[in-house]
């Protein structure tokens, strides 16, 4: 078959990147080879290979099978595959999935529970990684999808199932007894969706934000309130929770010092400045964690529903919030991940990347 490609960056320095070319590989009995086809990139992709190491994401897609040294690291993606050969009973040629992906031309996986909805990866090497990140959902058994919203899927479902989770962990704890949710890094997909999630449900929501990204944050109408990092100082010292998606010590910092005794909890979602913030936070949220949680609340059918419900809703809206930016081929994909990893995106582009 024809040559492959990886686009890989250096684990210790994430701005040094290559483009190796190799052969696509060859399937054993039980496999089947995907295509990459259409990936986003976010800054979520860039908190993948922040927290490579200490979260496990390199190990998804490990380099060695590819020809590449372990100074390099594959920061895993989230887009549109096609099955283009398959050893599999019930995956047909031709069958596109939405998932977890490399930055490769190529995927080789190991389907499992194949059926109707799509199937799960079953590798050795990711055997005992997150399961939410090896499963592979057809686009005929998905109540999600939507041809003329994969843009939208290809930037905001994986951001949007965290927001989705997020949200729902806060509900499912009362709001951990808070009369204000404050969040970081506002303008940030992540955030902006949480926020869209639990918008009148309960405490005043309160964005925190850059001075340049204000006017944005605030044109998206689902925070009560969006509030410069220049003036923590300002704010009600009411019982709050923290939701930091930022990561800036300096920002935890100024909320611990206005605040006090009143921040009830304080909660690392992600890092949007590229500063892992686990250890300064008090918790940490996970979104498997309380997906498996509502999976046995709910079951399986009853999760998907309600996400289904949930990115309906926002999908009607966000569309208006977004400017895609569309390129092609590997060094589109290079020239994106060096303008996120360097912060020039603004909050309303997003990329999208056809291979």
């Amino acid at each position: 078959m024809a040559d492959s490609w990886t686009f890989a960056v250096g684990r210790d320095d994430l701005g040094r990147t290559t483009l190796a070319d190799g052969a696509t590989p060859d399937l054993s009995e039980g496999e089947a080879l995907l295509r990459v086809d259409r990936v986003g990139l976010t800054a979520n992709n860039v908190t993948y290979a922040v927290l490579g190491v200490a979260m496990r994401y390199w190990e998804f897609f490990p380099p060695g099978p590819r020809g590449l040294g372990p100074q390099w690291g594959l920061p895993p993606l989230w887009g549109f595959a096609e099955v283009v050969e398959s050893t599999v009973a019930g995956l047909a040629v031709g069958q596109r999935v939405y998932g977890y992906l490399p930055p490769a031309g190529h995927l080789v996986v190991r389907p499992d529970r194949v059926d109707a909805s799509g199937f799960r990866d079953a590798s050795e090497h990711r055997a005992a990684l997150p399961s939410p990140y090896n499963v592979y959902r057809s686009t005929t058994g998905d109540p999600a999808y939507r041809a003329d919203q994969e843009d939208l899927l290809v930037l905001f479902r994986p951001l949007f199932f965290t927001s989705f989770m997020l949200a729902d962990q806060v509900l499912d704890n009362d709001c951990y007894g808070a009369t204000s949710l404050v969040l970081s890094s506002a303008s940030s997909k992540t955030a902006y969706a949480a926020a869209f999630e639990l918008h009148g449900r309960g405490p005043r929501l309160v964005g925190l934000t850059s001075p340049g990204n204000l006017a944005f944050t605030r044109s998206l109408g689902c925070y009560d309130a969006v509030v410069s990092y220049d003036d923590i100082a300002t704010l009600d010292v009411v019982p709050t929770v923290y939701l930091d998606l930022s990561g800036a010590p300096s920002t935890r910092t100024a909320l611990r010092g206005r605040l006090g005794d009143q921040l009830v909890r304080d909660i690392a979602v992600g890092l949007t400045n590229q500063t892992p913030n686990a250890d300064a936070a008090e918790e940490v949220f996970f979104a498997p964690v309380q997906m498996r949680k509502r999976s046995l609340d709910w079951g399986r059918d009853g999760l998907d529903q309600r996400f289904t419900d949930a990115w309906r809703r926002f999908a009607e809206v966000v569309g208006g919030w977004l400017d895609v930016r569309a390129g092609a081929g590997p060094d589109a994909l290079r020239d994106a991940w060096l303008e996120v990893l360097a912060g020039r995106t603004p909050p309303r582009v997003g990329h999208v990347i056809q291979l």
